[in-house]
């Protein structure tokens, strides 16, 4: 007999979702009111300015995407790239690969610059890609690459496609709130995001935002927008700043309350304590991963404090020390993905999830567990490393 479902409450520490703030999962219970009801007007145009400060941005079209990050992602490509149209696209991890995927699914074709999975994204590559194809329209990078936990020089990248004359496509998916993201400063034409993320909110939004020069493009598109649902033009006669609002599809209402709520706690914090805050304790778990005798995997130059790329120990079961993890401690890590899958693990410490308490219990937990194991580690030092970061 199926009955209701009742999931085990778990310590989320793997590439996303990240833990849900308890104020953020009440938002989601408030009564569901509809769509274009008043109140719900309100509320989508506080979410605006509310991403506005999130994205350090003023672009005027500027919201939340009905739909998980990938729908984010495809947001940007479909509305900014026509038939034929030549986009660079930086990969250095899984998200890049899905960029070109997108690039060739519009028509477009996709010029590749790669760089090794646990590097940034070489700058010199992409301008050498410019010196080659004069004729570019779209630059496309992830700025925070959760395959590798490795970020990327966005404010370089986009001004080396303004030189150009080109657009750019930047995913923040995983950076937004963790480290800085500014839109402006950066002068990118198109950025999308995700709520599961250093956002903290539940899966399944994914704030976009679109420079005044991409909505130029998208405005004088020659070809329809090839997804109806993502087609921008349409999108904002329901998000637009106008009182009358025109019907485009039913908003998930409550998860918009969610994320409401999670980008109301962001301003509380404001952005530079809670980057300060996702710092601080990536600082502790390495301490602790080190003294444990464990290696990170990127250069710390370009580590993402919310996502650590760490390396198995010698004599440990990559997908056996993740169970019992899982089910001795009710915690979750990632696995590796792509060229570091089975010789990483991914051990995220974004949004509320980043805290003392999470790092102390993590390492902890996998002392205990790689110790079971016989892996070859330093044990019963890792917390003392820990909480010396903490002072």
């Amino acid at each position: 007999m199926i009955t209701s479902f009742h999931p085990t409450e778990r310590t989320l520490m793997g590439p996303g979702p990240s833990d849900v703030s308890p104020r953020v999962l009440e938002a989601l219970s408030r009564p569901t009111i509809g769509h274009l009801d008043p109140e719900f007007i309100g509320l989508m145009d506080e979410i605006k300015t509310l991403l506005h400060y999130a994205f350090k941005t003023n672009n005027e079209l500027t919201i939340p995407v009905s739909a998980p990050g990938s729908a984010g992602m495809e947001a940007c490509f479909v509305n900014l790239v026509s038939p034929g149209d030549k986009v660079i696209v930086c990969q250095n991890g899984v998200f890049g690969g899905r960029m070109k995927e997108n690039v060739e699914r519009c028509g477009g074709v996709a010029i590749m610059v790669e760089d090794s999975w646990g590097s940034p994204v070489d700058a010199d590559k992409v301008k050498a890609a410019f010196s080659n194809n004069t004729d570019v329209k779209i630059l496309a990078f992830v700025h925070a690459e959760t395959s590798t936990g490795v970020e990327s020089d966005a404010a370089t990248l986009c001004r080396l496609a303004a030189e150009n004359n080109a657009l750019s496509i930047v995913d923040t998916v995983t950076s937004v709130a963790g480290i800085d993201v500014d839109v402006d400063g950066w002068g990118a034409d198109a950025v999308y995001s995700g709520t599961q993320k250093c956002l903290s909110c539940v899966p399944g939004i994914s704030p976009v935002t679109f420079s005044a020069r991409a909505v130029e493009v998208i405005s004088n598109r020659q070809h329809k927008v090839q997804s109806w649902f993502l087609d921008m033009q349409l999108v904002m006669g329901y998000w637009g700043g106008n009182t009358k609002r025109a019907y485009h599809h039913t908003a998930p209402v409550n998860a918009m309350y969610a994320l409401h709520e999670s980008l109301i706690m962001l301003k509380e914090e404001g952005l530079e304590n809670s980057w300060a805050r996702h710092q601080l304790n990536h600082r502790a778990l390495v301490s602790g991963l080190e003294a444990m005798g464990l290696s990170m995997v990127v250069d710390a130059a370009h580590r993402l404090p919310q996502l650590n790329l760490v390396s198995i120990p010698e004599g440990a079961d990559d997908a056996a020390v993740r169970g019992a993890l899982l089910s001795q401690y009710s915690l979750e890590i990632g696995a590796g993905l792509g060229a570091l899958a089975g010789n990483s693990w991914r051990i995220g410490l974004m949004g509320h999830a980043s805290n003392q308490n999470n790092v102390l219990l993590c390492l902890s937990a996998l002392d205990n567990v790689l110790t079971a194991q016989g892996a070859k580690i330093v044990s019963g030092v890792a917390v003392a490393a820990a909480l010396a970061e903490y002072g």
